[in-house]
């Protein structure tokens, strides 16, 4: 990861190498966290980040979920991540934001109430998550060993840190395998997401996509379906099993990071021509107009830093 010069941190712009914590925070030994994920994109009228509010507003929500008392507001936090992509003076295409919010150093043991609340805005200049030719070409995916906890033992609508251990041991398994990402079914064996994007497959010409049942809300998730319904694709959100994937004509993934990525394999099986969809490309193209200010219908989406 490339440094960038600041980070903010509990209100205050701090240099990027200055921005610690103490090894017996709390969130190091617990694992309660948590994190977003937001980009900025260099356009036209300069860097312009995509559905800031949205991602924010998920943050707060998220600490809600796992009781963190984040101690600012949307708007503050807003205008901290707005700041920090102007002091940091960036230059590339496109600029990650990682907003999070953890428990400090000041109790030890499980029970969290007393713990400080640590609040940090970072960004840093990052191409594209599962690279380049992956999103021409298209990544192979493995439907992994592990499956995403059920509803009854983890909270999957909060982005927190702690469920990003699944996450880790699934992709870990996958490249292991030869593979570039995995792909997790839920515990009733229906895709759920991947280890950090959701899941889309074409199939007959329809859009399908599984419901949130134990998965992260997804913003790009619910753009995509945006665009797909504005073109007159239809889209279907229903419980997919592990060998409609197989045979489906095309897949890809979507986040934050993972933007639109085609899938080419799933586990082992060709899917449609083996390489980035008709559909696919249609949909990738057009956000990729979106984000970087060249689509003015969407344009609502974007924050720009003036």
């Amino acid at each position: 990861m490339d440094a960038a010069k600041y980070i903010w941190m509990n209100g205050e712009f701090v240099a990027w190498n200055d921005a610690k914590v103490h090894v017996l925070s709390h969130t190091i030994h617990y694992g309660n966290g948590v994190i977003e994920g937001t980009k900025a994109y260099k356009t036209e009228k300069g860097y312009a980040i995509f559905r800031l509010n949205e991602h924010t507003k998920r943050l707060k929500e998220s600490a809600k979920m796992t009781l963190i008392d984040i101690p600012y507001s949307v708007e503050e936090m807003n205008k901290a991540q707005i700041e920090l992509i102007r002091k940091n003076e960036f230059t590339g295409l496109n600029v990650y934001l990682r907003p999070f919010a953890f428990l400090g150093y000041g109790v030890m043991g499980v029970y969290h109430k007393g713990a400080p609340v640590e609040t940090v805005m970072s960004a840093w200049e990052w191409g594209a998550y599962l690279g380049e030719e992956g999103l021409q070409k298209g990544i192979k995916l493995k439907i992994a060993s592990m499956t995403r906890p059920a509803n009854t033992s983890n909270m999957g609508k909060a982005k927190a840190t702690a469920n990003y251990l699944n996450s880790q041991m699934a992709k870990y398994e996958a490249i292991d395998c030869g593979y570039d990402e995995a792909l997790l079914l839920d515990d009733q064996g229906y895709v759920a997401e991947a280890s950090g994007a959701s899941f889309f497959m074409v199939v007959d010409g329809k859009l399908v996509t599984p419901p949130s049942d134990n998965a992260l809300v997804s913003i790009t998730q619910k753009t995509v379906i945006e665009i797909a319904q504005d073109m007159g694709i239809e889209v279907e959100r229903r419980r997919i099993s592990r060998e409609e994937v197989y045979i489906a004509d095309e897949a890809f993934l979507t986040g934050t990071a993972a933007e639109i990525t085609p899938v080419r394999i799933v586990d082992a099986r060709e899917i449609g021509c083996g390489s980035r969809g008709v559909i696919t490309e249609k949909i990738q193209s057009t956000y990729f107009d979106i984000v970087f200010g060249r689509n003015a219908k969407y344009e609502h989406y974007l924050t720009y830093i003036d």
